[in-house]
């Protein structure tokens, strides 16, 4: 009996020890976090009782802010231009969260221990708490350029814009979009009728297409492709290459075939099955020419190539995080499939954020920057807490492969024949682009999806777009004028035509 009492005894001061251990833990290591959380009552009914931090655009609209209302709660969340910034903002309702405002919430909603001094400093002068100023890289001109083009087109598509030399993100837009207004009800009953709309709507407004859904590529994988060729020092754009108006596929009875099934013939082969330079094929888009190509690359150079450009990548945050674009490994190396894989088929998916890192990378020397969103935090008095420091992610190509594959995409707006001469042809800016048209299974539309990625100006680059039009046909006719509309809107804004 004594041995079993002492037993139980000694268990007793074990898990004695163990709860006073974690109370200890808790008061000294997590006080901060539990006050952020938002299923905690003090926090609940706080948070709208003070002047939650603004978001602002790097040209200083502001785009969310808190207004001082009556009735229990001082202040309520506003979104001036709602549906062109939901992408960005998303929302801060009674619950929840999401966009920038999830993101930098610790900033927005003053808990950050950064800003416990200046806390602690407005509770002794008596002034209210108010949460700091987050202030992004989204130029508002693009911002809003974008967002107008895609809702033009009535179609799901979403659209980024990049800054090539820092990675800064100048646009952020998705089609269609929702109205976060609606989630700043104090209402209960009526945010979760709102909610409920959302969710359950056939359009997915809430859906964030431009960094959290992902389409075939299409052609614009033929930069990866290009990029690997020439790298690997046998290919530049002069090299003539085989270019049939149907490539057979080893293997099996499939046949390449180009769009419209028309021949690759630069006017030298009249029967249209003998060789064109690489820089002609890619301009007018040859499907045999780099199916051909990709099957003597093989699939895991196609890969490591890939993985340059940033595909293939769980981690990506902008801080909002960022679906995985893919280069999947192609099934037992089947150089048929490699084949497909090569020109943005098989199992290839992309954002339109990864459409806009493959023309920012070329356009920056082959070095590609890590994207991000948030320029400079900045407290209430003005000081500033965070400062952006640009980085680079990868080094995609060499700086003569990225000039290569440049020269390249200039001659797909440049000449006459090019896919994107007659939509992205500006007399005033020179555009470097790619154009892809995807097979992505049965659209409403009936048609492929639209890709385009593109950079401007070519000789001195200051943006980096990537589009998708789902639905929306060739990428030329549907997506490359929206690039286009983002490129002039924002050269506008920094005083360049």
């Amino acid at each position: 009996m004594n041995h079993a009492l002492r037993r139980i005894s000694l268990l007793l001061l074990a898990l004695f020890l163990l709860l006073l251990a974690n109370v200890n833990y808790v008061q000294a290591f997590q006080p901060g976090f539990l006050a952020a959380q938002r299923g905690n009552a003090r926090t609940f009914s706080q948070q709208f009782q003070f002047q939650r931090g603004s978001i602002v655009t790097a040209d200083n609209r502001t785009i969310a802010l808190s207004r001082h209302v009556k009735g229990i709660y001082s202040y309520q969340r506003y979104y001036p231009q709602p549906a062109v910034y939901a992408p960005v903002t998303g929302y801060d309702s009674l619950y929840s969260a999401t966009g920038i405002e999830q993101a930098e919430d610790k900033f927005l909603s003053a808990s950050d221990p950064k800003l416990a001094v200046h806390n602690l400093i407005d509770l002794i002068s008596g002034k209210p708490k108010k949460g700091a100023t987050v202030q992004l890289t989204i130029n508002s001109a693009a911002q809003t350029a974008a967002y107008d083009a895609l809702r033009a087109t009535g179609l799901p598509s979403g659209a980024v814009a990049i800054d090539p030399s820092t990675g800064a993100i100048l646009a952020l837009a998705s089609y269609p979009s929702f109205n976060p207004n609606l989630y700043a009800t104090f209402d209960g009953t009526q945010l979760q009728k709102i909610d409920n709309h959302y969710r359950n709507s056939p359009r997915q407004p809430l859906l964030n297409r431009a960094i959290n859904q992902t389409y075939p590529p299409g052609s614009t994988f033929k930069i990866v492709t290009s990029s690997t060729a020439f790298t690997a020092g046998n290919y530049n754009p002069d090299t003539r290459v085989y270019a049939p108006t149907n490539l057979k596929l080893p293997n099996t009875r499939n046949q390449l075939i180009n769009y419209d099934n028309s021949p690759c013939n630069d006017g030298s082969n009249p029967t249209g099955n003998g060789q064109v330079p690489v820089i002609y094929a890619f301009t007018v888009s040859c499907n045999t020419v780099f199916g051909n190509l990709g099957m003597h690359l093989g699939s895991d150079a196609l890969k490591q190539q890939a993985d340059k450009f940033g595909m293939n990548s769980p981690s990506l945050r902008i801080p909002l995080q960022v679906s995985q674009s893919n280069y999947p490994p192609v099934p037992h190396h089947d150089p048929a499939l490699t084949a497909y894989s090569a020109i943005g088929q098989l199992s290839d998916t992309v954002t339109p954020l990864q459409e806009a890192m493959f023309a920012a990378a070329i356009a920056n020397n082959g070095i590609l920057m890590t994207p991000y969103m948030v320029q400079k935090v900045t407290a209430p008095d003005l000081t500033p807490l965070v400062t952006a420091q640009p980085t680079a992610l990868a080094q995609t190509v060499s700086p003569a492969v990225a000039a290569q594959v440049s020269r390249m995409m200039a001659s797909v707006v440049a000449q006459p024949y090019g896919t994107a001469h007659n939509t992205a042809f500006l007399p005033n800016i020179s555009i470097a682009a790619k154009t892809g048209t995807a097979q992505n299974g049965v659209n409403n539309t009936g048609l492929d999806d639209a890709v385009f990625t593109c950079f401007a100006p070519v000789t001195n680059p200051q943006i980096a777009v990537g589009v998708i039009v789902k639905g929306g046909g060739l990428g030329a006719d549907a997506s490359a004028p929206i690039a286009v509309k983002i490129i002039q809107a924002y050269l506008a804004s920094q005083g360049k035509r």
